[in-house]
């Protein structure tokens, strides 16, 4: 690899703003083109950034010999496609959550990159939060004993106009409801920590949104390993962000990480008085609150060193399948009123499809709808 990895950005609505401000903070990586559909958008990026051009041509930006990796931050239901076609332009790819929105994307997106050897990467930048990489080492080290019971919370707020602001977004042709977009970075971290998923059983609602898809759903999961979790996930709190947390309960230890981003310590209680423990709560209870995108930075430096080092990363794609395949099990919940138990194939599936005239929540809507 070249010392500096030359990247194009695609997509560059307002999550790009993150990845642009965490790929001028790592040293290693140089943005040469800015993407988007809209030229406006593309435009403003690259005036901000030193040598690097716009455009509205996805195509033209991966024939570019000086792009070694492409960032795509566009609308999920896009996710798939793009990467594959940066895949067979020898591209590295970096893919915002989710890598994509149907099951056989996510094969096809992994199979791609395998051929062409290039390497795919997910962003799930949790997982690099200062309390989330102690908690895991926790679990890991053996301190916390088996983790029995877990749980996430995200009660957040998003008002009518965060809906209406893209077309796309609440559609089940280009996003997914709460639980694949808000909610699945949660959902990642609390299989990270619990293990492999044996079955779902969830419900959902529509609460106060116009919009296609759930805003509201809860789902108890069980896990090969014996332990359970639940998830409550809605964008209906008022009037605004309530949490983002993560609660895990070992036999040797209780753990409760909250914040807007499970990015806090609320509770951090063990059996043994380890001094390991006195250096986590001192340096290690929230991340650094004077580095913005502090974990997006570190998800970047990950990826940098696995290319240029080898070995691999923390979240590459077969991580993001496997937290995609849960999602698509509670979906499967939602819809048919059962266990879901993994590892399954779909028999329903309105993720990814072309709107149908059913493609609503409501009254009389079938299977585990409330």
């Amino acid at each position: 690899m070249p010392k500096e990895l030359g990247v194009a950005l695609i997509g560059c609505g307002k999550i790009s703003r993150k990845h642009i401000h965490c790929l001028k903070a790592v040293d290693g990586y140089q943005v040469r083109l800015a993407c988007d559909s809209d030229p406006a958008r593309a435009q403003k990026i690259a005036a901000g950034l030193d040598n690097c051009d716009a455009t509205t041509d996805f195509n033209a930006a991966l024939a570019r010999q000086d792009i070694d990796l492409v960032t795509i931050c566009t609308p999920s239901g896009l996710h798939a496609s793009m990467a594959i076609e940066a895949a067979k332009n020898k591209k590295h790819v970096i893919v915002e959550k989710p890598m994509a929105l149907r099951l056989d994307e996510a094969d096809e997106m992994l199979d791609a990159c395998d051929k062409n050897g290039v390497r795919l990467y997910v962003v799930k930048q949790n997982r690099y939060n200062r309390p989330i990489v102690k908690l895991k080492e926790a679990i890991q080290s053996g301190r916390m004993g088996r983790p029995f019971l877990g749980g996430i919370r995200v009660l957040w707020q998003r008002d009518q106009a965060y809906y209406d602001s893209e077309p796309w977004r609440g559609t089940w042709a280009m996003d997914g409801g709460v639980i694949m977009n808000q909610a699945s970075h949660h959902v990642d971290l609390l299989i990270w920590m619990m293990g492999d998923v044996m079955s779902v059983m969830a419900a959902c609602r529509r609460v106060s949104h116009e919009i296609e898809t759930e805003d509201t759903a809860v789902a108890v999961l069980k896990f090969r390993g014996g332990g359970m979790a639940t998830i409550q996930a809605t964008t209906c709190i008022q009037p605004k962000d309530l949490e983002g947390s993560l609660s895990i309960y070992g036999e040797k230890g209780s753990v409760e990480i909250g914040g807007f981003a499970a990015n806090e310590i609320r509770r951090w209680e063990f059996a043994d008085d380890d001094k390991w423990h006195d250096d986590v709560k001192a340096n290690w209870a929230a991340n650094p609150k004077d580095l913005f995108a502090y974990n997006h930075q570190e998800f970047y430096k990950d990826v940098l060193n696995t290319l240029q080092k080898g070995g691999r990363a923390l979240i590459d794609g077969m991580e993001g399948r496997r937290t995609l395949e849960v999602i698509h099990a509670i979906y499967e919940s939602f819809e048919t009123g059962r266990e879901v138990f993994l590892r399954f194939q779909p028999q329903w599936c309105r993720l990814g499809a072309v709107p149908t005239e059913t493609s609503s929540f409501g009254p009389g809507s079938r299977g585990g709808w409330l």
